[in-house]
């Protein structure tokens, strides 16, 4: 069966040529040949030079992911094996693979594709048309290659219920794939035990993507007081508790998220100095301080303020404000870890505005360091979606 080509405008695919593995609708001149949705079809460029292979899809702006830059390669069983091998081999070499992101979509070469493996348990999230056809392929093969290292995994669970699929003309999906399982999953990572929610919890069910940095500030939480906001499941005030911590309070909108994170805190034996509180942190931060309560160590983990460049406007001054906020709680010669999880909003923007806050606060910023996320969800350059977190630990000083 000949393949639909795709040929691209003159001077577009930018993106494309420096790395990049998406071709947007407004870049490309024809298509070429019959087509359904979610098919590979070739990529050209406006000479006619091969560019490789990718699927399409009409129905969304990102119309082309590539697969592979090689016009001749066969996407077929041996190919997505090729990619699971190699996406495994990786985080074996760079990172803890008790728990980790096993498949991290473009950065990983398999567009779209997202899949967590919790202790026995993997969880897959597909985001877009093409890869779609493939999630059990790709599940069945991940299996099979993780068996080779003695890895049994009991059971999967899809979480395919985000809201960008819409984007991509998809309905948004969740369950099992292959038989029940129990879906609260313990997982250990850091020391720290945690019941993982599978199926209910955010996301894939826990981000994985700060393992390092919650390790990052335990050094820094021996007998310290700790505020810990926006703590989801409670995961750094956990590992504040973990290090040692004389007091930690945890806080989250969510009453179920704070359930599960007292849940954890008995889990691991630290229900006596991990408390959580059910509030709005933006509410909560004023009230403390009119309280004159001042903490070794503030963490700020909180949710994306912006998923669009349309609200990065608004998401900076609420970045501001929440730092601003919690630089007033930190006692002088205290630490303030930091972090945004939005890719929008970039490192320099990010950077700025937590200098701005600092500067309208009369505090000064030494830097301790500055992280990303975990190696098992690796930034490819060129491929900007994949650089997202940036976390800060500062200790925080009075003008002086």
């Amino acid at each position: 069966m000949s393949l639909a080509v795709v040929t691209l405008k003159k001077g577009e695919g930018r993106l494309l040529k420096s790395g990049g593995m998406w071709i947007f609708d407004n870049e490309i001149a024809s298509v070429l040949g019959s087509f359904e949705n979610g098919d590979v079809v070739l990529v050209r460029d406006f000479d006619g030079y091969p560019l490789g292979r990718g699927f399409i899809n009409t129905n969304s702006k990102i119309t082309v992911r590539l697969l592979t830059r090689d016009e001749h390669q066969e996407i077929n069983d041996d190919f997505l094996e090729q990619r699971v091998r190699d996406a495994w081999e990786y985080r074996k070499k760079v990172t803890d693979t008790s728990s980790c992101r096993v498949i991290f979509g473009e950065a990983d070469f398999l567009p779209g594709l997202v899949v967590d493996k919790f202790s026995d348990v993997l969880v897959v999230q597909s985001l877009a048309l093409g890869i779609d056809r493939w999630k059990l392929k790709i599940v069945e093969l991940l299996k099979k290659v993780l068996k080779e290292d003695g890895i049994l995994i009991r059971g999967v669970y899809e979480r395919s219920d985000a809201k960008v699929r819409r984007q991509e003309g998809m309905e948004l999906y969740k369950g099992f794939i292959g038989p029940e399982f129990p879906t609260l999953v313990e997982i250990c990572e850091n020391g720290v035990r945690y019941q993982v929610d599978v199926r209910d919890g955010q996301k894939t069910g826990f981000f994985l993507d700060q393992k390092y940095n919650r390790l990052a500030i335990q050094k820094l939480c021996k007998g310290a007081k700790v505020l810990d906001c926006f703590t989801h499941t409670g995961s750094f005030a956990l590992n504040a508790g973990i290090a040692g911590a004389a007091e930690v309070t945890g806080v989250d909108a969510s009453q179920l998220a704070v359930d599960q994170a007292a849940a954890n805190a008995k889990l691991n034996g630290l229900e006596g100095s991990v408390k959580f509180l059910c509030r709005d942190v933006f509410e909560l931060l004023p009230e403390l301080e009119e309280k004159g309560e001042k903490f070794d160590v503030v963490i700020l983990d909180p949710p994306a303020f912006t998923k669009s460049r349309s609200s990065v406007k608004n998401a900076v001054k609420g970045y501001r404000e929440i730092n601003l906020r919690a630089m007033k709680l930190v006692k002088d010669g205290g630490f303030l870890a930091t972090c945004s999880c939005s890719h929008f909003m970039t490192y320099e923007l990010f950077t700025q505005t937590i200098g701005q806050a600092a500067r309208n606060v009369h505090k000064r910023l030494r830097q301790v360091e500055y992280r990303t996320q975990a190696p098992d969800h690796p930034i490819l350059w060129s491929n900007d979606e994949s650089y997202y977190l940036k976390f800060y630990i500062f200790q925080v000083c009075n003008d002086r």
